[in-house]
């Protein structure tokens, strides 16, 4: 016997539509790399890579009004796993914290009533990974506790709160977009709720200024010049304030102190050092508006949302060029110098209707180089952005375009490499296009630079449901017979006519057909292959319809007219019903007699007469005599086949007609033409009579009439199944009426009209599923097992029901979801690891904790290993075969490009350290290997030129300005000039200028503040000041007494409250040492670490750096990671190596110690020895905890002495297996 599998799981799993109006601003894509999003009261977890529902959340009662994912900013081991942690709030002010991968909630928080406005994870998880802050309506922020759900401090604001943004560069600065202004808040802190209500600042908006009162032809560059001031701390008169028009406000994480406010047809970039709008992105007056902007950070770039579900890119101008246009075209007076982005590329636009808009888009966090797009219609589009190597072009073809070129990076995962390496130019933004050039430089002749273009590809497309109301009905059951070709398949009859048919087992659209030009009231399967579906238009002014009848071949799509010509001008078709042999068709109708049809034929049989029985419910026997035909049949067969035994000579010379007719007879038998089974229906009247009908070939014969039941109102609906026949009445009685026993029993269940009653499939099962107005209820033979009640239980409304198998019911509802449920029809969320997912797809999350880690280790160190695997059943590894299948599953869902590049031996240990961090969506692992990769290579590279310990700056890649100060000093000081100079090109007050020359004066560029202190009008009270300071900074001279004079004021002057004013001064007598000290004294410790890496020489920069990191590892601050980067900076690579050692962080310790080893950055000596050992012994047995007993050998191998004992008892263990 041939032996054959075939999978009829089906899970439970919910089959989402279109969304709410208030699912809007509900969706968010997590470093964990999955895409979240609110559909009605349900959270959708998608996988953007395989365009893939891989779990549905459902427990909120009202609608999801926003989801955010928890970051990943933490070192990751046994005690804090890799976890899929989200958090969903909806409109009565409900959070929930999901364990996504189990489908649980682990934590509920509810203490308002009103939806959250906006809700964000704090990024610095140092302290506590758990901490999740809130906005309350009307102007509540609260921080909770997400694992407790306790709340740890609240705080109230004297205007409504509309949104709010986190600055990236410093936890205690947060900004409140509020319904008057913007409230800049100082003192964020997770202890504490901040003391000060904040600084309240007040927008002028654009379009109250006379931006727009020129014509759009100047374009926007002109336009800036007039939008002076976007804030200040005066509030602006009635008629200017349009702070409704704002839509987003949001801090830059490409660089400091820059913030982003959205308004329809442009962006503001502001600077927050002098309150000034320093760039605009302006929409042309054809354009379509902004919706939405997410600026990146790994380069100054912003992905933007049109109203015509158009994602354009635009990325900042390298300023040397916009310093050259912006001198041919600008007025004379003013040298206009701005931040402009640039349109580099744009996807397509969708077609945008009623009820077809776009809500929402997302981006990769990890990679910045994909975006999803969430459509009204439930629809997600994932864009990918690619890049495309342009061939070598003379330098003259640019001069025309306005657009400087892109070029592609010089490193790949933080290494400089050749054109002939290897490497993934779409990996991530950052290893796409390389960064701008700053002001003043000429383009570096880098060689293998090469220009790039970029270009949006829709790389995935997930649609939902239409519009309800729907109509459902499930294929026929599983049968023996059936077994080999079943497939669980749902037809879904929707609002527009079209039929859709999903396969249950991995919840994906199997075909899309359309077939109706109305709505599809009902649907009936006559085989596994087709079904009948019809459909009614909307009533005449008689009354009259049109009705599509039609019959439906599934793997063909074709359709054909069942009724023939008949079907228009007719009352409509109230319902069908085929026989249990799927031989006839009922088709009953509201106000004519039923018509009966032959369904293997297409014929009509029967067209009832006049004074028919109007039909209220209806249902067929399950009782026929095809058993009874089938053996009388078989017995002819037989007499036949006896009749023409010959011996075998006659027989070959006998003509074989008889032979062949037998043949034919059998060939027919089996294709069940000859025989026409007797098959019977009921149904009732409009007074509860039932009427009994036999039909056999094309005869219809009357039987028996039962009179009406007094116990019952107008019967609704019948079910059949075996001996048991059950009515549901319209006053919600249910009768059972067991045929053989002949006993009735009437239960009231009190819930009004009995809808559908339905048996569930399978012999001997007697359960029963009955539909009501109000929701649904199981039974099972006359006992209720379960019962679901809108507006208790539920929040929606359950438009249809079926069996989808012997122990799962489908469930239709009007919030344009279909749901599969187990008979006690609980809420849908379900384990993931329980799905069939059709597509493998990459997320380590969804393993165990331990597996997860082990998955890690493997794909960054295989020492063991002559070459590198990802075969992870080749290893020693002890663990059960099921744990390895669904690591190796992982390994395989990678993509051909990356497991290209883990297997080739040219890929060093950091660059994979950086590639695993990025797989992982590990936040902080991504950000200490980026910066260790830069200086242990730019180190590495310092020691062959032979400069004693400093670290050499690597001109052509210098680290990205998103890492603000830890990049190298000479490359800062650039991007400060270049900073400073647009701040003084946008100056409009005296305010302004005092701030742009005391920032000026600090970097040392004192002619140029001189100027600026020479402008200030003689009615101004600081004329005076003003004057005498410009001419302070000319006269200095580096004399003993003058320079001492002048310390000593300015100490006195820091004593008595004035530190900005005396750390000028000691700037100007080049003592900006002491002027740092006097800013650490004082608690600034930013701004001294800033000051130091722009005016001091590297050892003393690093002095200062050094007492920063001793503040940032202090308790009360807890910066540790901070402090990690920062000594990363200075090369101190022995101090990160402890401090990770001592934070118990052995795997990084270990892979940084192997990777400082390779580029000879330790001088290896006892005492380094001794600390090696440590930390691989400490490595090793780490890695016997993960049973990586290969991996724990080899270093505690390495460890020496350390690491002696644990090497016994591994190769002891080893001993003892093999003996066994």
């Amino acid at each position: 016997m041939m032996q054959f599998s075939v999978n009829i799981k089906l899970s439970a799993r919910t089959l989402t539509g279109t969304l709410n109006g208030q699912n809007r601003g509900a969706v968010d894509w997590g470093w964990q790399g999955l895409i979240a999003h609110g559909c009605h009261s349900l959270v959708l977890i998608i996988d953007p890579y395989t365009s893939q529902t891989i779990q549905v959340l459902e427990r909120h009662k009202a609608n999801v009004v926003k989801v955010k994912w928890a970051r990943e900013n933490y070192h990751h081991n046994i005690g804090s796993p890799y976890s899929l942690r989200l958090a969903s709030a909806d409109t009565v002010g409900k959070i929930i914290v999901w364990d996504v991968a189990t489908g649980a909630a682990r934590c509920e928080i509810q203490e308002y009533t009103k939806p959250i406005q906006e809700m964000e994870w704090l990024w610095n998880q140092d302290a506590s990974r758990d901490l999740l802050l809130a906005v309350h309506p009307p102007n509540y922020i609260v921080l909770w506790n997400a694992d407790t759900g306790t709340k740890l401090w609240k705080k109230s604001y004297a205007e409504n709160i509309l949104s709010f943004s986190f600055d990236p560069f410093e936890l205690s600065n947060l900004a409140l977009l509020t319904s008057e202004g913007i409230v800049f808040v100082s003192d964020f802190s997770p202890s504490k709720a901040p003391s000060s209500s904040g600084k309240k600042v007040y927008i002028s908006s654009p379009h109250s200024s006379p931006a727009n009162t020129k014509p759009a032809a100047t374009g926007a560059k002109k336009a800036l010049n007039k939008v002076k001031i976007l804030i200040t701390n005066e509030k602006p008169n009635a008629e200017s304030v349009t702070l409704n028009d704002c839509l987003q406000l949001s801090y830059l994480p490409s660089k400091r102190n820059h913030m982003l406010l959205l308004y329809p047809r442009e962006i503001l970039i502001l600077d927050l050092e002098v309150n000034q709008t320093v760039g605009i992105v302006a929409i042309e007056r054809t354009g379509a508006p902004f919706l939405q902007v997410i600026p990146c950070r790994q380069r100054d770039a912003l992905f933007c949302l049109h109203e015509n579900g158009c994602i354009t890119l635009r990325i900042r101008r390298s300023n040397s060029n916009s310093l050259a246009l912006s001198s041919e075209e600008s007025d004379p007076d003013q040298p206009v110098q701005e931040l402009t982005y640039d349109l580099r590329c744009q996807c397509d636009a969708i077609r945008v209707t009623k009820t077809v808009r776009p809500f929402n888009m997302v981006c990769c966090p990890v990679n910045e180089n994909s975006a999803a797009l969430i459509v009204s219609d439930g629809r997600v589009m994932m864009w990918e952005l690619k890049s495309n190597l342009l061939g070598p072009k003379p330098y003259y073809s640019y001069s025309s375009s306005t657009a400087s070129p892109l070029y592609c990076p010089v490193s790949f995962c933080g290494i400089p490499v050749g054109t002939q390496q290897k490497k993934l130019p779409d990996l991530s933004l950052d290893n796409m296009i390389g960064q701008s050039i700053t002001v003043g430089e000429e383009q570096p002749r880098v060689p293998h630079q090469q220009e790039v273009q970029l270009k949006f590809l829709l790389t995935g497309l997930l649609s939902g449901l239409p519009l309800p109301p729907f109509v459902i009905r499930m294929c026929p059951p599983l049968t023996t017979k059936n077994i080999k070709n079943y497939q669980p398949l749902l037809a879904v009859g929707t609002s527009n006519g079209s039929v859709l048919v999903y396969h249950l087992t991995s919840g994906l659209l199997h075909k899309e057909l359309s077939i109706h030009s109305c709505e599809v009231k009902g649907i009936e399967w006559v085989s596994l292959p087709s079904f009948l579906s019809f459909a009614t238009s909307t009533p005449n002014n008689l009354g009259l319809v049109r009705n599509e009848l039609q019959l439906v071949d599934l793997p063909t799509g074709r359709s054909i007219a069942f009724r023939g010509e008949r079907g228009n001008d007719e009352p409509p078709i109230e319902m069908i019903k085929v026989s249990h042999l799927k031989q006839f068709l009922v088709v009953v109708f509201r106000d004519k007699p039923l018509e009966l049809w032959d369904v293997r034929t297409c014929t009509l049989l029967r067209e009832m007469t006049k004074n028919f029985p109007a039909v209220t419910a209806l249902e067929w026997s399950p009782s026929h005599n095809l058993k009874s035909l089938r053996r009388k049949q078989l017995a002819a067969r037989e007499a036949m086949a006896r009749q023409t035994v010959v011996s075998d000579a006659e027989a070959s010379n006998v003509e074989s007609p008889m032979i062949s007719l037998l043949q034919e007879a059998e060939s027919k038998a089996e294709i069940g033409q000859t025989i026409s089974a007797r098959e019977h229906f009921i149904f009732t009247d409009n007074d509860g009579q039932i009427f009994h009908l036999t039909v056999e070939g094309n005869l219809v014969k009357d039987g028996a009439r039962i009179p009406p039941d007094g116990s019952m109102g107008s019967i609704t609906c019948i079910a059949w199944k075996g001996d048991i026949l059950v009515l549901g009445d319209i006053d919600g009685n249910v009768n059972f009426w067991d045929l053989k026993a002949r006993l009735s029993r009437g239960v009231p269940t009190h819930r009004g009209w009995v809808k559908k009653i339905r048996f569930a499939p399978g012999k001997g099962n007697q359960k029963l599923l009955v539909m009501f107005n109000d929701g649904a209820e199981v039974w099972d033979t006359k006992e209720m097992v379960s019962s679901m009640r809108t507006g208790r239980n539920v929040n929606y409304k359950v438009l249809d029901v079926d069996w989808c198998s012997s122990d799962k019911v489908v469930l239709a509802s009007d919030d344009g979801c279909i749901r599969i449920l187990e008979m006690a029809m609980k809420s849908a969320s379900y384990r993931i690891d329980e799905q069939d997912l059709t597509d493998l797809l990459w997320c380590p999350y969804l393993l165990l904790p331990r597996s997860c880690l082990v998955l890690k280790a493997f794909l960054l160190h295989q020492p063991w290993n002559e070459q590198y695997s990802l075969n992870i059943m080749q290893i020693r590894y002890s663990e059960s075969e099921e744990v390895k299948l669904l690591m190796q599953e992982q390994l395989n869902s990678m993509s051909n490009d990356i497991q290209y590049l883990l297997l080739d031996p040219e890929f060093q240990l950091l660059q994979r350290c950086l590639l695993v961090a990025r797989l992982f969506g590990d936040e902080s692992e991504l950000q200490f290997w980026t910066v260790a990769a830069h200086y242990l290579y730019s180190f590495s590279k310092g020691k062959e030129l032979v400069i004693p310990n400093t670290v050499q700056e690597n001109q052509a890649s210098p680290l990205d300005i998103c890492y603000d100060i830890l990049c190298e000093n000479s490359y800062f000081q650039k991007s400060q000039i270049e900073r400073v100079n647009l701040q003084e090109a946008k100056r409009t007050t005296y305010d302004h200028t005092r701030k742009c020359a005391d920032q000026l004066l600090l970097l040392g560029q004192t002619d140029r503040a001189v100027q600026l202190l020479l402008e200030t009008s003689a009615e101004n009270p600081s004329y005076y000041c003003d004057s005498l300071k410009a001419c302070l900074v000319t006269t200095i001279t580096s004399s003993g007494p003058s320079q001492s004079t002048i310390k000593l004021v300015a100490t006195n002057m820091i004593a008595n409250g004035k530190l900005a004013e005396g750390v000028q001064l000691l700037c100007l007598i080049d003592k900006a040492a002491d002027a740092c000290r006097y800013l650490q004294t004082y608690g600034d410790w930013n701004r001294a670490a800033w000051l130091a890496k722009v005016r001091l020489n590297t050892e003393e920069c690093a002095d200062v750096l050094k007492r920063w990191i001793d503040h940032l590892c202090s308790p009360q601050v807890n910066q540790k990671s901070k402090a990690i980067l920062v000594l990363l900076s200075l090369g101190s690579f022995r101090k990160v190596a402890e401090m990770l050692y001592s934070m118990r962080y052995f795997d990084r310790a270990a892979l940084f110690l192997e990777a400082c080893r390779k580029y000879g950055v330790f001088e290896i000596n006892e005492n380094t020895k001794k600390f090696y050992n440590a930390v691989y012994a400490d490595y090793a047995r780490y890695l016997k905890m993960l049973n990586l007993k290969e991996g724990a050998i080899l270093f505690s191998t390495k460890a020496g002495d350390a690491g002696a004992e644990l090497l016994k008892e591994l190769q002891q263990s080893n001993k003892d297996k093999a003996a066994s």
